[in-house]
């Protein structure tokens, strides 16, 4: 890191304190030639990710959108915020570390309905109603089975 002053490229780090909740580390440094003081802000760089829609398109992933899908499917149900943000931080997370620059949306939709199904049913079921655009009741009780194995077997 040059010195701001004199363009020096030696100087010590004097304090450092993490920033912006974490996501960032502020230095305080100081010059070894000339002595005088400068703060540098160090943060991760985001490459940019692109999901690729059913359609081909592409766009730039928006954690903002997937957090409105999971809220429109959890919507009068009884799970917090802080789960909805723990799914979405997850599923964040799970397709940064794939390092992939490009994703379909499909994968996003399965891994949506793969935390979904752990956390509450009927948001699952409101997700998928919608994720997979169910054409009629057959398959919606198809994918009711996957949840219930054996609904379709308890005739008396």
């Amino acid at each position: 890191m040059r010195c701001l002053y004199c363009g020096h490229e030696d100087n010590k780090v004097i304090d450092s304190r993490p920033t912006d909740d974490g996501r960032a580390i502020r230095r305080r440094r100081e010059c070894v030639k000339c002595g005088r003081r400068f703060t540098t802000f160090e943060t991760i760089e985001m490459v940019p990710m692109l999901v690729v829609k059913r359609d081909g398109t592409r766009q730039q992933f928006e954690k903002v959108k997937l957090k409105n899908g999971i809220l429109r499917a959890c919507e009068k149900r009884k799970i917090s915020m802080a789960q909805i943000d723990d799914m979405v931080d997850y599923i964040e997370k799970e397709l940064f570390n794939s390092l992939d620059s490009e994703i379909s949306s499909q994968k996003i939709g399965d891994m949506v309905m793969e935390k979904l199904k752990d956390v509450d049913e009927v948001a699952y079921i409101r997700f998928a109603a919608v994720y997979k655009q169910f054409k009629d009741s057959n398959t919606f009780f198809e994918e009711m089975s996957k949840i219930f194995p054996n609904s379709g077997n308890n005739k008396k």
